[in-house]
């Protein structure tokens, strides 16, 4: 499964069944650059169960700033469209698999 990359326009429809985790990010941003091959690697391992999308924030900031995103990386963990979690900052794998395991 693949990171389906998400807008201010279709976040809460991407966002409101099942598990959801959102990776907001922005290019510039070297920490997004280090965690994007780690949320790859989940969408791949996890696609079945969760849904991975990606909100650039320059060019989507009414999402960040709804969700209070005030630093990125920031990934939202949501199930059945309610926020569950939220992690701010680069996280490895494997701390990401035990956060995921508690709402799958």
């Amino acid at each position: 499964m693949s990171v389906k990359v998400t807008t201010d326009q279709t976040f809460e429809q991407d966002t409101e069944k099942g598990v959801t985790v959102t990776d907001f990010w922005a290019t510039w941003c070297g920490p997004c650059k280090m965690q994007a091959p780690v949320i790859e690697q989940l969408a791949d391992e996890l696609g079945e169960k969760v849904t991975f999308t990606k909100l650039d924030v320059d060019e989507n900031p009414e999402t960040a700033s709804k969700f209070g995103v005030m630093s990125i990386p920031t990934l939202l963990v949501k199930k059945d469209g309610q926020v569950v979690d939220t992690l701010v900052g680069f996280h490895p794998k494997e701390q990401l698999q035990e956060v995921l395991a508690q709402h799958i």
